[in-house]
């Protein structure tokens, strides 16, 4: 994943959630996201909470 840029990276977490795409393909984006020590974005983390 150290080819997308941080930028992608986020974008690619947020358009998997608007998609509802597979808990597994999230959590490795998730994980790349923790490695970089990149913060998930607060409407994505609104969004999750309204889901469930």
């Amino acid at each position: 994943m150290d080819i997308l840029s941080d930028k992608l990276l986020v974008e690619t977490y947020k358009k998997a959630i608007e998609l509802d795409l597979e808990d597994n393909f999230i959590n490795i984006i998730k994980q790349e996201m923790r490695r970089r020590n990149l913060e998930l974005p607060q409407t994505v983390l609104l969004y999750q909470i309204a889901q469930n």
